[in-house]
């Protein structure tokens, strides 16, 4: 039974609000992140198997809070975890992909966790990729990226002034 709109939003750290206050309840916060969906439009939903509600999220529903190394080189895994606990392998189901923004091209890098749910990279985390960083040429562009589960993830262009 569709419940309409709900006062839940996620905020872009990755807080969960209900009615303007956090949800201090991991557990809780957990429980609604497993039956968090996304649909065509971009809208996100709380989906169980007799309600679905809509809620807001600001950036990405999750964050990615950790990254682990398994392995060297191309055929290393790259294995994230999230604030809510999620692990996830980037691979072909799960890659990483990252947008640029402003003036400056603040990169926004985010991981597909599910469906169509990403966790956005937190800066650490990103960091981190960066120096786990190898340079590539893809399409003749020279890029820097990363290798997970034998695919080259592009964390961004490879410039003279870097």
């Amino acid at each position: 039974m569709f419940c309409g709109d709900i006062d839940i939003r996620i905020a872009r750290d990755g807080t969960w609000f209900h009615e303007g206050s956090p949800i201090g309840r991991k557990p809780l916060v957990k429980l609604f992140a497993t039956v968090l969906q996304r649909d065509d439009a971009g809208d996100f939903w709380l989906v169980t198997p007799v309600e679905r509600a809509r809620i807001r999220v600001d950036d990405a529903p999750f964050i990615a809070v950790d990254v682990d190394r398994e392995g060297l080189g191309r055929d290393q895994r790259l294995v994230f975890r999230t604030n809510v606990d999620d692990i996830v392998t980037a691979d072909a189901d799960h890659p990483i992909r990252v947008t640029f923004h402003g003036p400056r091209a603040e990169p926004s890098p985010y991981l597909l966790v599910r469906g169509r749910l990403e966790a956005r990279i937190n800066r650490a985390v990103y960091y981190r990729l960066v120096d786990l960083g190898v340079a590539e040429m893809v399409d003749g562009v020279p890029l820097l990226g990363v290798w997970s589960t034998g695919r080259f993830f592009p964390l961004g262009p490879l410039t003279d002034d870097a």
